[in-house]
């Protein structure tokens, strides 16, 4: 009797537990609810030149793990442009976000990155009706999502850019390539006094960049004397002020110091984490 009296106890006792751990997890998800906004907008991540979606994990799991969103999906882009998706995205979902991943990583066109980052928003529109979007980008993939922007920019159907996060952005050149360590100078409004071809078109963005996207910005100094992340001069990742400068809604700058400031290091770094989460979603 006693035996099944103490059986008895414990499961009782294992019940209160489970109901007492769903009862704070709910009681978490609300408070999380209150702390950040809850819309429909999808926030689209767009990894690196030679990388992959697992670039951009560390930044969506931190995201997922704040509370931000329960759902993370992946969409899927072969070397011909097709965009697939992996997963769905239930109606109701909030916050939803997306990881991008292009099969050829080396594309070194940005046009047609740029074309690519198109693909991936219409075929998430044709399960998932949404009218604006995030879009966060490390070093290649702020091309990408640059000349996206560049060449769509007020098309009818496509989505409101709503907020975008630009981490090591080479908007100017990459260091041993066209630039080299403290070569390039900017003047006050952050006009480069050297322009490399891909930034000459970008200009374009001075007169088309959408007039109600806000931009966040953050580069990495690895306060080693060359004022870079290892591969971009913050002169070239700070370049992007002159191209959206009398056009953005907002523009602000985030510097990281030290040595989880190098290039491929910030999209593994807690710090970008926190600053784009708050950028992002934070009421």
């Amino acid at each position: 009797m006693n035996k099944k009296r103490i059986i008895l106890s414990t499961i009782i006792a294992i019940m209160l537990v489970v109901s007492g751990f769903f009862g704070f997890s709910k009681h978490v998800q609300a408070v999380n609810s209150a702390k950040y906004v809850q819309t429909s907008t999808p926030t689209l991540f767009f990894h690196g030149y030679g990388s992959s979606f697992n670039a951009e994990t560390q930044m969506t799991n931190a995201a997922k793990k704040a509370g931000v969103t329960k759902k993370i999906v992946r969409v899927n882009v072969s070397p011909n442009g097709y965009a697939k998706i992996i997963g769905s995205i239930p109606k109701s979902a909030k916050n939803p976000i997306v990881e991008v991943n292009y099969d050829n990583n080396k594309m070194s066109n940005y046009h047609t990155a740029g074309k690519w980052a198109a693909n991936v928003i219409k075929v998430l529109q044709k399960d998932y009706k949404f009218k604006s979007v995030n879009l966060v980008g490390h070093s290649m993939g702020n091309m990408a999502i640059n000349y996206y922007i560049m060449d769509n920019a007020g098309k009818k159907g496509m989505p409101k850019v709503n907020k975008v996060v630009d981490i090591a952005g080479h908007f100017n050149g990459i260091l041993g390539m066209n630039d080299q360590p403290n070569q390039m100078k900017l003047d006050k409004d952050g006009k480069p006094t050297k322009m490399d071809k891909d930034y000459k078109e970008l200009l374009k963005l001075r007169k088309v960049y959408p007039t109600n996207t806000d931009i966040l910005n953050i580069y990495g100094d690895k306060n080693d004397g060359t004022h870079s992340d290892g591969d971009v001069s913050n002169a070239s990742s700070m370049s992007l002020k002159y191209l959206v400068s009398g056009r953005a809604h907002s523009y602000q700058e985030k510097k990281i110091v030290g040595k989880q400031a190098q290039h491929s290091k910030l999209h593994e770094n807690k710090e970008v984490d926190k600053l784009l989460i708050n950028f992002l979603w934070k009421k």
